[in-house]
């Protein structure tokens, strides 16, 4: 019974294996840049990059339909381009980097969706905005490995700059840790890293892989490394869940992971050891 439940999926169905694959690299990948989001209170960009992505992922559908390639393309040119239009526009105009991410996003938000109304059948439509995880296909998940190893390559040289700017960006200015450019090159990662999930989990879910490990973290752990350990791991739970989910009740698959992420995400911020609702009412009830 076990095995039919929990192994049996994975063992008799390749369409599983890929979207299993591809679904743990992400999970590898993605939380711990959401680590660094949450401590820069950033939590929100990475929502602001995701639907900034569409008109782009929307044009790659245009020329070439659901071909992989395009609509990867598509969405990392055009998130990359909100990100370098955001810094651009907060240092010509004095505006803050997040009201200029806010205007964008909307205005290529509405784009997108009209974009794809256009030219798309409602069906097309649902699986770029929701993804279609259980039909990865070889070239998703080799996008999927690919931009997995190049965001651990770029963690292991990022990771001291990152830290120092999160927590004392003053001392990361003195000793010359350019964090200008640095912050740069973790926004690109970020948008990698939803360009990667929008090929399993649609534009609208995939900043759900990435956010809710990574918010549930701070109550497992309370040093940077724990955190992004224990918002993999989490990540990984909610990739294994969520396929099983789908399996075994037919429900759409990026959703079902995305849900399975808010549950682990609920019971972190009830039992986890740091800051749990019951540790502060156990806490709260021995004091009083």
């Amino acid at each position: 019974m076990l095995f039919d439940w929990l192994i049996a999926p994975f063992v008799e169905f390749g369409f599983m294996r890929r979207a299993l694959v591809g679904g743990l690299a992400l999970a590898i990948s993605a939380p711990g840049l959401g680590v660094f989001l949450v401590l820069r209170r950033m939590s929100l960009t990475a929502d602001v990059l995701a639907h900034g992505m569409l008109p782009g992922v929307a044009l790659g559908f245009i020329v070439a339909g659901l071909a992989v390639p395009a609509l990867a393309a598509g969405g990392l040119v055009a998130g990359l381009l909100v990100v370098l239009g955001a810094g651009a526009l907060s240092r010509m105009a004095g505006a803050r980097e997040d009201s200029a991410l806010a205007g964008l996003y909307l205005v290529a938000l509405a784009a997108g969706v009209a974009l794809l109304s256009w030219r798309g059948s409602p069906v097309e439509l649902t699986q770029v905005l929701f993804g279609a995880v259980l039909g990865v296909d070889d070239a998703a998940l080799l996008l999927m490995l690919g931009v997995a190893s190049v965001t651990l390559v770029f963690l292991a040289f990022a990771w001291r700059p990152l830290v120092l700017e999160c927590f004392d960006p003053s001392f990361a200015q003195a000793v010359g840790a350019r964090g200008g450019a640095w912050h740069l090159g973790f926004l690109a990662a970020v948008v990698m890293n939803l360009v990667g999930a929008f090929a399993a989990l649609g534009t609208l879910m995939a900043v759900g892989l990435m956010m809710l490990p990574a918010i549930a973290a701070r109550h497992w752990a309370r040093q940077v490394g724990g955190m992004v350990y224990a918002a993999v791991v989490l990540a990984v739970l909610a990739v294994l869940a969520g396929l099983l989910a789908s399996y075994h009740a037919d429900l759409p698959a990026g959703p079902a992971i995305v849900l399975m992420a808010g549950g682990l995400w609920g019971a972190s911020l009830l039992g986890g050891p740091v800051d749990g609702l019951w540790l502060r009412l156990r806490r709260r009830h021995l004091d009083g």
